[in-house]
């Protein structure tokens, strides 16, 4: 009797223990979700400066961006002068640009998603977001940290064996109360640190409580790093479809 007991008590830990983790797992990945879509909603249309600072130079851009869903997402350079018109579009899994000098879409592929985007400290995967946190990671909560002055909880995320991404690892620091992601920082597949994101700069914009300021550090390179600056955001607005076509690309404007 004793030891039926003994199985039973072990077999009903186990099951808890079970659905413990289960449940802790569902709201990890719902937490990922929330702070990955946090600058993003439903849809959303923003106004953002850029910033590259070198250690001899500086320059500006300045970019219009409409996000619809995960799935869709287009980019129009407004300055400098002699790139405005390029437009970067995310359509589900596939990538195209525009460069109006030559009159062509071209379709991206997947060897570039890694390369630096017009020369900044952004991939091209950053820039359109081809990766999903939620869905092409598994995650892990390791602690809680204070960044800028917010609690944060520490997630580290590991990429799927069958997921097409271009990180080796990922660790964001997530508001708790708000789920803004405060802080980045993405390895590559050494799991060598490549760059830092910093957010900050905290206020109500677009009735949302977001981070309006980022700025991303690559590890090796001293001296050198991008600001980007949110000048205004939109959420929920209703966007035609006809943004994210291959066709609307020659004739989108700010």
């Amino acid at each position: 009797m004793f030891f039926m007991k003994h199985i039973f008590f072990i077999t009903l830990l186990t099951t808890l223990t079970s659905v413990f983790t289960q449940q802790n797992d569902f709201i990890l990945k719902e937490t990922i979700s929330k702070a990955e879509n946090r600058l993003r909603g439903k849809s959303s249309i923003a106004t953002m400066s850029i910033t590259v600072v070198r250690p001899k130079y500086s320059r500006e851009m300045k970019v219009k961006n409409w996000t619809k869903t995960e799935d869709y997402n287009v980019m129009y350079i407004i300055e400098p002068t002699r790139d405005k018109g390029t437009v970067y579009l995310k359509r589900n899994k596939e990538i195209w640009y525009y460069i109006p000098s030559i009159e062509r879409n071209i379709k991206m592929p997947p060897s570039m998603m890694n390369q630096s985007w017009m020369g900044t400290d952004m991939s091209n995967d950053d820039l359109v977001k081809k990766t999903s946190y939620e869905n092409d990671f598994s995650h892990r909560l390791i602690g809680s940290a204070i960044i800028a002055g917010v609690d944060c909880y520490e997630v580290e995320l590991f990429p799927h064996e069958d997921a097409d991404v271009v990180w080796g690892k990922v660790k964001m620091w997530i508001d708790k109360s708000l789920y803004n992601i405060m802080k980045q920082e993405q390895y590559d597949e050494d799991l060598e640190l490549v760059n830092t994101t910093n957010a900050s700069e905290v206020k109500s914009m677009g009735g949302e409580i977001v981070p309006t300021k980022m700025e991303i550090v690559p590890a090796d390179k001293k001296g050198q790093k991008t600001v980007m600056k949110y000048e205004s955001i939109e959420f929920d607005i209703d966007i035609s479809e006809q943004y994210f076509t291959t066709q609307y690309m020659t004739r989108l404007r700010p």
